[in-house]
């Protein structure tokens, strides 16, 4: 049945590709013009409206320069944050992954439970449905700069953030981890990525990479540039390309076996196979990432378990699993 399986998902895999193929000249880009022009870099990034969701959470709609338009992020506070007015606090960001945004982490496991005696601050921006946390080859947007700098910036400015900080992300979220922590060394003690791709290389996450554009409307080659022609820009936002880089910071990798299991019982057979299809090539690819990153000298741990498909469930457990070193890494 597994087998059969596996025949029917490259198949339709296939169709995929073709219709990509078929279809991409045609494609454009829904992200890549946000209203407004992106703003010069030494500006300020500011809350321009807050919404109480309860005792903890609040959605932030924060107006970036480097975006040009207004992006939304969602915070939990702290447990002392009434208690404590003037301490500063440690600072958890979490990365949703692509076709998602930034409610997802709280409206899909139960991260304000497990924090709710921890005085951290998290802070969980919006990144777009497939912005990949770039700052595009095209010009915008910039989600880098916003995340890793105006963002940063305000939360210590207005959301007493001090410097320790750890990232966790999933899929595109835990990618996007992975680069900017690369791209700014020290910035973060602890990164855990989920069932991310770690090597822009490997033929099947670029086929993943253009499918996942091309739904949303974009060609690939707008947020790296063409791969041959800016091939360096491609390394560039390649984890597998940069192990020396993570020296430093201890990095978490997980993956599943792509098989699915119990916590997959009852899902539609075309949301299933879309989940087998996004963990197939990470497995693979996490472990050989994270022999690269030992022979860097990284301090890195995995976790690659089977079953386990691209799906909350699986993460759910990973985010359970990880939460006392995160916690143990902020101090």
């Amino acid at each position: 049945m597994w087998v059969t399986f596996l025949k029917y998902a490259r198949t339709y895999l296939v169709c995929l590709w073709l219709a990509a193929a078929l279809l991409s000249t045609e494609a454009h880009a829904a992200e890549r013009r946000p209203d407004g022009a992106a703003g010069p870099h030494h500006a300020e990034a500011r809350v321009t409206a807050v919404k109480v969701i309860d005792d903890r959470i609040r959605d932030l709609t924060v107006r970036s320069p480097a975006m040009g338009m207004s992006i939304p992020v969602r915070v939990i506070l702290p447990a002392s944050w009434d208690r404590k007015p003037k301490a500063t606090f440690p600072v958890l960001y979490m990365f949703h992954g692509g076709d998602d945004d930034y409610t997802s982490w709280v409206r899909e496991t139960d991260v304000e439970e497990l924090a709710k005696d921890s005085d951290v601050l998290i802070v969980m921006p919006d990144a777009g449905r497939a912005g990949y946390y770039s700052d595009w080859f095209a010009g915008a947007p910039r989600w880098e700069t916003f995340h890793t700098g105006e963002l940063v910036r305000l939360m210590e400015k207005k959301y007493r953030a001090g410097p320790s900080r750890a990232v966790v992300g999933l899929s595109m979220g835990g990618f996007g981890a992975l680069n900017y922590a690369a791209h700014n060394r020290g910035m973060f003690r602890y990164v855990a990525s989920m069932s991310s791709y770690v090597d822009l290389n490997d033929p099947a996450v670029r086929l993943e990479l253009s499918l996942g554009t091309w739904r949303e409307g974009i060609d690939i080659k707008e947020v790296w540039g063409d791969p041959v022609d800016n091939a360096d820009v491609w390394q560039s936002h390649n984890p597998a390309a940069m192990p020396g880089s993570f020296r430093g910071t201890h990095v978490h990798l997980s993956a599943g076996s792509s098989k699915p299991g119990p916590l997959d019982t009852g899902r539609p057979r075309n949301v299933l196979l879309v989940s087998v299809l996004g963990e197939a090539p990470l497995s693979k690819q996490t472990k050989s990432f994270a022999r690269s990153l030992r022979s860097a000298g990284v301090d890195v741990t995995t976790h690659v378990y089977t079953p386990g498909t691209h799906s909350w469930p699986y993460w759910q457990n990973e985010l359970h699993a990880i939460w006392p070193t995160v916690m143990k890494s902020l101090g």
